[in-house]
């Protein structure tokens, strides 16, 4: 599985002081920008090589193969180790958007060459974010997991800041194809830096999933996270506050700055107090390393997060909205970098892929079906019972943290 590269760390050193995890923070962030650019291009070229509704359908058409294979990237990731899985999504990611630059350079292939590398990129990041998941408590040691969570969170910030710009000012000066590029050497580099990176060997590292078919291998790990007195809850708190949390988040901003009256500077500026809450809130997990009654912290963080959605959708004016974002970027930054954290702490290495994939196909593959659900509420009911309504739902999920003993009384390693 992983053992050719997994070697002895120092199991002391503060994590932003280790290079290793440096070396992978260096290559998860520059994945994360090529990916932001390669968004912006494909974006722009779908709207210049085909009709509106074409454009729509290539940006949606990656979300089906995210959704559809994400637990089987789990799986995947438990059979022959995330190291492996990771750089070899890197690999493959750098190959076909440097392929299709090279193809837009040469012609104008049409609207099917971006819906398959839409579909491409949707299989690789089923296969994808399970691995990155499962990666950090291979990288240092137990106590700094927290840490961890809290740079990865900086990172992401830092990511969706630059990734925009950067990827406009490439199709500005050479179009799609120029962005294309860009994002593949991002991607280059971000292999570079993973092939680099030690691990650390974890119990039952070695052959834990191996024999019986994949999806037994999925089987067997939703049984364990639903026998987990820990996981269990902890899944069940992310899913239902994700649901809750991803339509007035995304599409509920469109619309509340468009009846408001707004514009797209005001939804701008919740975006941006939204981003600086979580930012603040990754920060303080970076420094700090560990919170103290981490089950508990995040419950509540979630419940006082869906208090300040709902403010969002009754604001008065755009400063209201925009503090009230600040507050929801706090709160629930906190509250999710603290279960990525406890995921981590508690899973058994041998199924850290598939829980991952768990969570993850929750909040990156099922939520955002969510929006035209969303969008259609807001229209029959308007905008602040469907906020008030979708914050009561979030907040239920802070309440199955708080009312769960074993997850409630949950702490981070020292």
């Amino acid at each position: 599985m992983t053992t050719a590269t997994a070697t002895p760390l120092a199991p002391d050193r503060p994590a932003h002081r280790d290079a290793n995890v440096l070396r992978w923070l260096g290559a998860y962030t520059t994945s994360m920008v090529g990916d932001g650019i390669y968004f912006v291009a494909l974006s722009w070229a779908a709207a210049r090589g085909g009709s509106p509704g074409q454009a729509g359908l290539v940006l949606a058409v990656g979300a089906f193969p995210r959704a559809a294979l994400m637990l089987g990237g789990g799986v995947v990731a438990d059979r022959f180790g995330p190291r492996r899985v990771v750089i070899g999504s890197d690999a493959v990611r750098c190959a076909v958007i440097l392929t299709a630059a090279a193809l837009l350079l040469a012609a104008s292939p049409g609207i099917w060459l971006l819906a398959v590398l839409a579909l491409v990129f949707g299989a690789v990041d089923a296969l994808f974010l399970p691995s990155v998941g499962a990666l950090p408590p291979r990288l240092t040691a137990p106590g700094q997991l927290g840490r961890v969570q809290g740079m990865r969170g900086l990172a992401q910030r830092i990511a969706t800041v630059v990734a925009a710009p950067l990827g406009g000012l490439a199709v500005a000066f050479g179009g799609p194809a120029a962005a294309f590029g860009a994002a593949g050497v991002l991607f280059a580099l971000s292999l570079v830096l993973l092939v680099a990176v030690r691990l650390r060997p974890l119990p039952a590292d070695d052959g834990a999933v191996r024999g019986g078919s994949a999806l037994r291998e999925l089987g067997d790990g939703l049984r364990y996270i639903r026998g987990h007195r820990v996981l269990a809850p902890l899944t069940l708190v992310a899913a239902v506050t994700e649901l809750g949390f991803a339509g007035p988040a995304n599409i509920g901003l469109v619309l509340l700055a468009d009846e408001r009256g707004w514009g797209a500077s005001g939804m701008g500026w919740i975006i941006a107090g939204f981003g600086s809450g979580a930012g603040l809130a990754a920060l303080l997990l970076a420094v700090r390393g560990r919170i103290p009654r981490a089950g508990a912290v995040q419950a509540a963080g979630i419940v006082a997060g869906a208090a300040a959605l709902a403010g969002i959708g009754f604001a008065p004016s755009v400063a209201v909205a925009t503090a009230a974002g600040l507050c929801v970027g706090l709160c629930t930054g906190l509250g999710g970098a603290l279960i990525a954290a406890l995921t981590q702490t508690f899973t058994d290495p041998a199924y850290l892929g598939r829980v991952t994939s768990v969570v993850t196909l929750f909040t990156m593959g099922v939520a955002p079906l969510c929006y035209p659900v969303v969008g259609a509420a807001i229209g029959v009911w308007g905008l602040e019972p469907v906020y008030a309504a979708c914050a009561v739902l979030s907040a239920a999920g802070g309440v199955i943290g708080l009312c769960s003993g074993p997850l409630r009384r949950a702490e981070l390693p020292r």
